[in-house]
C-alpha cells in the first residue's frame, strides 16, 4: 500500500520531469498548454477518489511507467536540441 505522501511525491516528480522538455512542440510556453503536464493533472484529479487498493496500485504502476517515458523523451530531446524556433525568439 502506498501512502499519500508517496503518491504526492510521484505527482511532483512527474510534473518536474515534464518541465524538462527542450522542444517547443512538447514544451509550449504557457505551461497550461503543455500536454504532459495537463494530462498528469487530469489523471490525478480523475483518480483521486479511487478506493480499491488493487486499482490504486495499477494506476501507480502506470504512472511510474509514464515517468520513465517522460525522463527518456526529455533526455533524447536534450541530446538532439536543434536550437530555438523562429516562433520562440
Amino acid at each position: 500500500m502506498c501512502s499519500k505522501r508517496n503518491i504526492l511525491n510521484l505527482y511532483k516528480r512527474l510534473l518536474r520531469e515534464s518541465e524538462r522538455f527542450e522542444s517547443y512542440n512538447f514544451r509550449q510556453v504557457p505551461v497550461s498548454i503543455n500536454y504532459a503536464i495537463r494530462r498528469i493533472k487530469d489523471s490525478f484529479k480523475e483518480n483521486k477518489t479511487l478506493n480499491d487498493q488493487e486499482q490504486i496500485q495499477k494506476e501507480i504502476q502506470y504512472a511510474l511507467k509514464n515517468l520513465d517515458i517522460i525522463k527518456r523523451q526529455a533526455a533524447i530531446g536534450s541530446m538532439y536540441n536543434a536550437g530555438k524556433l523562429v516562433i520562440e525568439k
